[in-house]
This record gives C-alpha cells, sequence and structure tokens, in this order.
C-alpha cells in the first residue's frame, strides 16, 4: 500500500468514517436508520442449520425491545466471545424482516470495566487489499496501529510546515490537529475542518514548488532580447492582415512582446480551440523576431500539416522582402543544400518543416525564436534539439489545439506561462453536431451523398486506437468497403489513410482528398491533426462511443473551415454506457473546446488526460482538481504571492514551508515542456 514509514501511515487517510459516538434505543430504529449502535442484555443465542446454510442468532435486549444479531461467517470466534446475560453493544447496518430489526454481521463487543461502550470519535474505516487481510491487517487493524502511533506522538513532534500566518490568516487549524481529526474526529465539523486545511496545504505545497521552478526559469535563463516592433510586423499589420485581430490573439500577442523583450528566455504555451488563429499569432510573432534581425523555425508533426502553414505563411507575406522555405523527409537533396546555405548565411528568415529541422545538418545564424505546432506529438528529447541551435537558447512558442482545462494548466503547465486564446476569429461557421444511432446509418449516408453531389467532400473516421489491434483494423477495412459499396466508383472517388500505411501513401491519399480528386477521406484519428480542405463540410465519426470527448472535439474540428454550412455527425451503437452518452450530449450542447476539456476532466478524471499521467503533479491524496477548484486557485493566488516576497523563503516566518520542502527535495517528478 506504498506505506514504508510513520509519515506514510499518517497520511493514509479513511475514506469513510462510523459514527458510533451515541446508542440508540431499538425502539427507535425505522427502515430510514442506515447504521445504528444499539446496547442491551445478550438474552439468548444459538447455531442451527449445517454446511452452507449454517448461522448463528443472537437476541439483544434493552429496556424498550429486542433486536436480532445474525452471522453466516466467523461463527466460531463470534460464540467464544458471547456470553448470557452479559451486556454488549453492537454496530452495524440496520435492515428489517417481518417488521422485526436486525443486523446481519455486526461488529460486537462486551461492554466492561475496560472497554467504554460509547466512543468519543467517529470510527474510521480504512482501504486495505485482500492480501492484507489474510494477514490480519484488515480496515479495523489499520486503524488501530494509527491510534497507537498517535499516542506515541507528542504534538510538537509534528512540525508545521504552512507559515504560521497564514494559519491565521485562513482560519486552518495546526498539522497535527489535522491530521488527528482526519483520522479520529470528535465531530463532522471537526473532520470538515481537517478536510480543508490538508487539500489547502496539498494545493499549496505543488503551487508553491512550480512558482519557484518558474522564477529560478525567469532568473537565471539568457534570452535573446527583442528590442522593438519594426516595418515588416508594420507593414503586415497595415496591410497584409487577412482580418482585425480578435481580443484573445492582441493579448496574446502583448504577452509575448513582453517576454521576448525581458532578456530571459520565453517559454510559452499557447492554447486555443481549433480554428482560433494561432498560426496567425505565430507569424506575427516571428516577424517581431526577424524585425529583430533574428532566424525563425516553426516544427509541425506532419509533412501535411508542415506544407499546409508553409502555403498559408508563404500567401500571407507575399510581397514582403522575406525568404520562406519548407524542409521535409522528401525534400531533394539539391534543394536541402540550399536551404542548408541559406540557414548558416542568414538569407532564410522563416523555415517551417517537420523532424528535419532538429537534424544536426540543419544549422542556422542566429534562430531567436522557435514554434513548435501540436506539441505533444513530439517527444521532450526532440524538441529539446531545437533549444540548442542557437548559443543563447532561442525564445519558445509551444502551440496546442487541445484545450487543456484551466485547472490541469495550473496543476500539470504551472512551470510554463501559458497564453488562452478563447475568440474565435469572425467568420468561422458554426458546426452543427447530431448523435445518430447505428440503425440510421444508410439515412446519414444518404445526408452525406446530397452534400456530395453539392459539390462537397466528407471525412467518415473510424476508431482505430490501437494501430496493432486486429479487431479495430477489421472494422476499419469492412466499414470502407460498405463506403465503397455506397458510393460506387466512378461516381464517387475514396480516399483511405491508417497508422499502418507508410507513410508516402498516407501523405499522397491526404493530399488528393486535399486537391479535390476524391470526395471522401475514410481515415482513423490520423486525420486528427493538420488536413484543412475548406470544401469538407460532413464529419462522420463511427463508434463515437469509443473517442474521447477532446478527441471527438478535435475531429470535429476538421470541418467547419470554408465558408458552408458543416455538419458532424456521431454514429453510436443503441446500447452504450451512461459516460458515452453523456458525451454525446455534451459534444451536440456545445463547440466550446474548454467547456469540453472541463466536462472531459469531469468524466474521466486527471489521470487520463493526455500526457499528465507520469506527471507526477496530480497524485493528490485528498484533493482533487475537479471537486476542488476554489481551493486551488485560492492556493495558487497566495503561492505566488509568498515566492514574489519572498523567492527563496529565506525570511524566518517562511521557515517552517522551506524545511518541508527540503525534506521533501526529489520526490516529486515534475513535467515539463523544455
Amino acid at each position: 500500500m506504498g506505506i514504508f514509514t510513520y509519515a506514510d501511515l499518517l497520511y493514509l487517510f479513511p475514506y469513510r468514517h462510523i459514527d458510533k459516538t451515541s446508542i440508540t434505543k431499538i425502539e427507535h430504529l425505522t427502515t430510514g436508520t442506515e447504521f445504528a449502535q444499539v446496547q442491551g442484555k445478550l438474552w439468548y443465542f444459538e447455531t442451527t442449520g449445517s454446511g452452507s446454510a449454517k448461522r448463528l442468532m443472537a437476541y439483544l435486549k434493552d429496556d424498550t425491545g429486542v433486536i436480532e444479531l445474525t452471522w453466516f461467517k466467523g461463527m466460531t470466534w463470534v460464540e467464544k466471545i458471547l456470553k448470557q446475560d452479559e451486556i454488549y453493544t453492537a454496530f452495524g447496518k440496520i435492515s428489517f424482516f417481518m417488521d422485526k430489526a436486525q443486523i446481519v454481521h455486526p461488529e460486537i463487543e462486551l461492554v466492561n470495566n475496560t472497554a467504554t461502550a460509547v466512543k468519543s470519535y467517529l470510527e474510521p474505516v480504512y482501504s486495505t487489499t485482500e492480501k492484507l487481510k489474510s494477514k490480519g491487517l484488515g480496515g479495523r487493524q489499520i486503524g488501530k496501529l494509527t491510534a497507537a502511533l498517535f499516542s506515541l506522538i507528542p504534538e510538537k513532534d509534528l512540525e508545521e510546515n504552512l507559515p504560521y500566518y497564514l494559519l491565521q490568516r485562513l482560519k486552518l487549524i495546526s498539522r497535527y490537529e489535522a491530521l488527528l481529526n482526519i483520522h479520529f474526529p470528535s465531530s463532522a465539523a471537526k473532520y470538515e475542518q481537517a478536510v480543508r486545511r490538508l487539500k489547502f496545504e496539498e494545493f499549496f505545497i505543488s503551487q508553491v514548488r512550480l512558482a519557484m521552478v518558474r522564477i529560478e526559469r525567469h532568473r537565471k535563463s539568457r534570452g535573446v532580447i527583442f528590442g522593438k516592433v519594426g516595418d515588416l510586423f508594420n507593414t503586415f499589420y497595415k496591410e497584409h492582415l487577412p482580418f482585425s485581430l480578435t481580443g484573445a490573439q492582441k493579448r496574446v500577442l502583448k504577452e509575448i512582446r513582453t517576454d521576448t523583450g525581458s532578456g530571459h528566455q520565453m517559454n510559452r504555451l499557447l492554447q486555443g480551440d481549433v480554428g482560433s488563429g494561432k498560426t496567425i499569432v505565430a507569424l506575427l510573432s516571428m516577424l517581431i523576431a526577424i524585425d529583430n534581425g533574428f532566424q525563425c523555425c516553426l516544427m509541425a508533426p506532419t509533412e501535411i500539416l508542415s506544407q499546409q502553414h508553409f502555403a498559408t505563411i508563404s500567401r500571407m507575406v507575399e510581397g514582403l522582402p522575406l525568404q520562406v522555405k519548407i524542409l521535409t523527409g522528401s525534400t531533394p537533396a539539391k534543394d536541402r543544400k540550399v536551404i542548408h546555405k541559406g540557414l548558416t548565411e542568414g538569407f532564410i528568415q522563416i523555415l517551417i518543416g517537420t523532424h528535419a529541422l532538429i537534424e544536426e545538418t540543419v544549422q542556422f545564424k542566429n534562430l531567436g525564436l522557435a514554434v513548435v505546432d501540436e506539441q505533444h506529438r513530439f517527444g521532450v528529447e526532440q524538441r529539446a534539439k531545437l533549444w540548442k541551435k542557437s548559443l543563447i537558447p532561442p525564445h519558445i512558442l509551444v502551440m496546442t489545439a487541445t484545450p487543456i482545462p484551466r485547472t490541469l494548466a495550473m496543476t500539470s503547465y504551472g512551470e510554463l506561462d501559458y497564453s488562452v486564446m478563447d475568440e474565435l476569429p469572425p467568420g468561422r461557421q458554426p458546426i452543427t453536431t447530431v448523435h445518430r444511432y447505428e440503425t440510421n446509418r444508410s439515412k446519414v449516408l444518404d445526408f452525406v451523398r446530397t452534400e456530395i453531389d453539392a459539390g462537397r467532400q466528407t471525412y467518415i473516421v473510424f476508431p482505430l486506437i490501437e494501430e496493432s489491434a486486429k479487431m479495430d483494423y477489421e472494422n476499419l477495412m469492412s466499414g470502407y468497403e460498405n463506403v465503397k459499396a455506397f458510393f460506387p466508383e466512378p461516381a464517387y472517388w475514396i480516399s483511405m489513410v491508417h497508422g499502418r500505411q507508410p507513410w508516402e501513401l498516407k501523405e499522397a491519399n491526404m493530399k488528393r482528398f486535399k486537391n479535390g480528386d476524391t470526395q471522401i477521406l475514410v481515415g482513423t484519428t490520423v486525420i486528427e491533426v493538420g488536413v484543412d480542405v475548406p470544401n469538407a463540410t460532413v464529419m462522420v465519426i463511427e463508434s463515437a462511443e469509443k473517442f474521447g470527448l477532446s478527441q471527438l472535439h478535435q475531429l470535429r474540428g476538421r470541418v467547419g473551415r470554408g465558408a458552408e454550412k458543416s455538419y458532424c455527425i456521431l454514429i453510436t451503437s443503441t446500447e452504450i454506457s451512461n459516460e458515452a452518452r453523456e458525451r454525446m450530449k455534451t459534444l451536440v450542447q456545445t463547440s466550446n473546446g474548454f467547456e469540453i476539456a472541463e466536462k472531459d476532466l469531469e468524466i474521466r478524471g486527471p489521470g487520463d488526460i493526455e500526457g499528465t499521467r507520469q506527471s507526477g503533479v496530480l497524485n493528490f491524496r485528498l484533493a482533487s482538481i475537479v471537486h476542488d477548484k476554489h481551493i486551488l486557485e485560492a492556493a495558487k493566488k497566495i503561492a505566488e504571492e509568498v515566492v514574489e516576497k519572498d523567492p527563496e523563503l529565506l525570511l524566518e516566518e517562511n521557515n517552517p514551508l522551506k524545511q518541508y520542502l527540503l525534506s521533501l527535495k526529489g520526490k516529486t517528478p515534475w513535467s515539463k515542456i523544455s
């Protein structure tokens, strides 16, 4: 159970408590009574039946009535402690049979001079394992060990880990009192005080550590200075900008300007919903770098996404004195030589590409800004290679279209600066989302045919979750055959993409769809990122119940990119779980990625959200980033105040916190982007 030290035992919290602080009269027991403790004289007991039908029955009588106690297991041990006409307390779940109160398998205790019938605290119940139970270490025994431990620890020996001024300001009880009352509370109110204190402690300690990492990075990291906004930026802004920037885009640009002018390396995570205009922010940031005499690069996870960025950026900067080049795995050797030369001599200001950018042969004259798109698709080491392409590390802007819930960003990515773009640029078409059962598939395909006949294109996605899963692969292939049967060639042309294909074939099939040579793209989630086809207006997702909310939202974002009305159709089997039904309902009701991410966190919990499973940041014992947001936000705000005022915790008043952090050193892995 991960218990190696006394501290581990103290922090193994009970999952519920039993109230044995009072005795209930037998006549007061009703069908509404769930658990109760009764006390009376053992009037009579007997063992009846044999084999599996054997049972031990006892009758306890107080001055108001009689209750029946029944055991089916452990009878030999119970019989040994039962004595007629002695006084006992019995505790358990109350049930009624033929209008008579009974308790099956009660906890029973002889009332004598050494055992008090009524407890002065709520009795804790701990989780345990079958293996431990077999060794006599059930939940009650763990409680007895914990009680014994408290009897050996003087209050002064359990050192406080929060500054005294915080305890006063927030009206929090001491650490000793909190731990004592989470195990053995004298009342429900005391238990609530203990929970509040310990949840705050967990969040506060983690936020202090993150704030210290962030301040340390800001203080120690050198960064190139972008001191001015020059001609390129101003000319582009006034004459080439295709649309007015949203308030969110302007806010993020301001944050980037502040970072890049500070003399410290920027390390900023930019998260924005599908279509929120992250690329234009990246381009404007690059123009600031170029105006200050630096080069830039943009790394994307796939060739098709790199091509897309290259086409978009080249089109936008047409007419400006800029050299924009693309470098991918398929760039011919002759072109590579020209690009390598242009980079080392400084003629190429913007290089866009895939993993090819991190090859050793790719050297820059003075790289000032590196932009990484869909950062979770790259390994940490791959990203780090990019940072090393300049003597002074370049500024880093990592972008993701996967909205990260605010609470998750505060804990998982807390040591990064992060920007959120939560507005869509004007002109984006809202997408109509509907949920249909597989029994209506032919109607869905009829609708798809209508759209295709009107000159539009369609995606049909299957859940190939494991690229090696045979069954999923067969589902994809049979789905593809069904689509072909419904849309026969040469009237319709279909492309297919999936993870088992060689990447050249995958890229070629995506290209055919992008160029309009095929009307339907059948695939797996490999199309989740990077295919921008304004003419595609329908996204059909088969077995939608097998996808997570964020993934469904990402797939939906592939349509609605042109001027035409777009649709997302979620097809599921008729028998789906309540959780899956909840996901479908959420998607139909909202297209806001941040609302969806919050809901996803609520349904799945933080451990399953991408990239956080190994982070170690989310291993809170008591606090929940889903249910305790208000405590987390307060803890973050106070932690930042404390660290800003005393970055190295040198003040005497912060000594308890400093000593506790030193004792934890090296025990928690922290996730980092770079």
